[in-house]
């Protein structure tokens, strides 16, 4: 029986997913698995029963990923669940900045006790004037799962779309419109798109990749939309921006101090994912991931691991090794089977980056003297006998 903990609340539809070799457990050290979503985990205590941490969500920045690789805990997100929620967010957002909605509405607020107020907002109606998105280039960057549903709802919509995506996957590209212009260097996105979206993963290279550079490459009067991560925006040059018109109107999914209340920023409060099906997409898909992963070891979706698949073990056992990358490791590992004298019938070895997992099936169970003499192997993080 493999036991799970939640961190914050989980859609019940994802958690009646669990068959009954799964028991859902109210002490988190007794979990082998630990289902979160926004929770913060980097000073948490990570039991040595953890096996597994899913994430019902795409970010991943409340996770300590390096400290979970190093104690061989595989750590899971849902890419993809939450999509479509982010996708109509995403076009709102544009046709918020592109005609002044926000400020109509405001105004009938604020006009609510004038007796001719229908009368009055004729008169007043041309400050809130804006403009149509057909026809008009939206540029996307990075065309994963997200950025591929706007691209295809822009198109429809009659605008004019370029993306850009260096690491653009198979399935992305297939999924991705026909009529998408996709261009090799962002500088281009810069210079000709009259909207542009963001939709790239935080990582070294992307960090403040919208800075004054950037900018001042755009058209004037651009809009510009970032729902993925507040900090790939350098936002006091944002701000800057929008006081020299470079910028007409920024769209954020991250409330906080620099662009809350700013003129023609239009802050929303992380909204981006927070609709019920979201939420259950990426609870049935990390509850998925987690049972997949501890019955059977097999890794679909880490963060920290390599993907990895053996299918079902029909021998009579199966032993997961979690290791650095380094030469000579699977020899050592088959000699420790070897000098058993216990057959491999099955083996697949994958890396990611420094770190690496190895799965073997073998003819007889493995002892504890051969788990033993794996676990001493220099370099490996932890063994898992997964049958």
């Amino acid at each position: 029986m493999f036991q799970y903990y939640c961190l914050n609340p989980i859609a019940q539809v994802g958690l009646e997913r669990f068959t009954e070799e799964f028991a859902q457990t109210e002490n988190v050290n007794e979990a082998e698995g630990i289902l979160v979503r926004s929770a913060a985990m980097h000073e948490m205590e990570l039991s040595d029963n953890l096996l597994a941490v899913a994430r019902a969500g795409a970010g991943v920045n409340n996770i300590p990923l390096d400290k979970c690789a190093e104690k061989g805990v595989v750590v899971f997100n849902t890419p993809g669940a939450n999509a479509n929620g982010v996708k109509e967010l995403v076009i709102a957002g544009m046709l918020l900045a592109s005609r002044d909605i926000i400020g109509g509405i405001n105004w009938v607020e604020e006009s609510k006790d004038n007796a001719d107020i229908a009368k009055a907002a004729e008169k007043e109606k041309k400050r809130f004037a804006g403009t149509e998105v057909q026809d008009k280039k939206l540029g996307i960057i990075g065309l994963g799962a997200i950025g591929v549903k706007v691209a295809n709802v822009a198109k429809h919509m009659g605008m004019e779309v370029y993306g850009y995506d260096p690491y653009v996957s198979v399935d992305a590209a297939w999924n991705l419109s026909r009529d998408v212009k996709h261009v090799l260097h962002v500088e281009d996105i810069y210079a000709n798109c009259d909207i542009i979206t963001i939709h790239v993963p935080l990582l070294d290279s992307t960090r403040g990749m919208i800075d004054k550079e950037a900018i001042e490459q755009m058209k004037d009067g651009v809009i510009l939309l970032n729902f993925a991560r507040d900090v790939l925006v350098k936002e006091e040059d944002v701000l800057e921006g929008i006081k020299t018109g470079k910028i007409r109107r920024y769209v954020s999914d991250f409330p906080n101090p620099v662009t809350a209340g700013q003129k023609n920023c239009i802050v929303i409060p992380h909204l981006g994912a927070s609709t019920e099906e979201s939420e259950e997409n990426c609870a049935r898909m990390a509850v998925k991931e987690m049972m997949e992963y501890l019955k059977n070891g097999n890794i679909n979706n880490s963060v920290n691991y390599p993907s990895c698949n053996m299918g079902v073990c029909t021998q009579a056992g199966r032993v997961a090794i979690f290791h650095k990358n380094i030469a000579n490791m699977i020899t050592k590992f088959t000699a420790c089977f070897g000098d058993a004298g216990i057959n491999i019938s099955d083996m697949t070895n994958k890396s990611r980056g420094e770190v690496a997992y190895t799965m073997l099936d073998i003819e007889e169970p493995a002892s504890e003297e051969i788990i033993e003499k794996l676990k001493s192997v220099k370099g490996v993080f932890r063994v898992r006998v997964v049958k």
